[in-house]
């Protein structure tokens, strides 16, 4: 289980345009999960939660990091916008693979 803080941060990639980015300190570790979880394009399986909201949802990669999709149901859940500061605890999800 991962815990940090991150700032919610807008990326133009897929929806919903709004993510917490993994610290730099906790990338090694997401990394490493990675290597057994990850199930192509460098999505990382992982459940999170904010708040009292919890999810199922995936890590993408940006450049050096991880960034954390906030779902709209997260976002609507908790009154999150772009710039607030969350609390995150995560845990990267196992793939089983066939």
């Amino acid at each position: 289980m991962l815990a940090f803080e991150a700032e919610i941060i807008e990326w133009r990639g897929p929806p919903p345009y709004l993510f917490a980015a993994v610290p730099d300190e906790l990338v090694g570790e997401v990394r490493y999960a990675a290597r057994e979880a990850s199930y192509g394009w460098g999505m990382v399986p992982a459940t999170a939660k904010i708040g009292s909201t919890e999810f199922a949802t995936a890590l993408f990669r940006r450049g050096d990091t991880y960034v954390l999709p906030i779902k709209v149901a997260v976002q609507r859940a908790e009154g999150l916008g772009l710039g607030d500061r969350v609390a995150v605890t995560m845990q990267v999800s196992r793939v089983i693979r066939r």
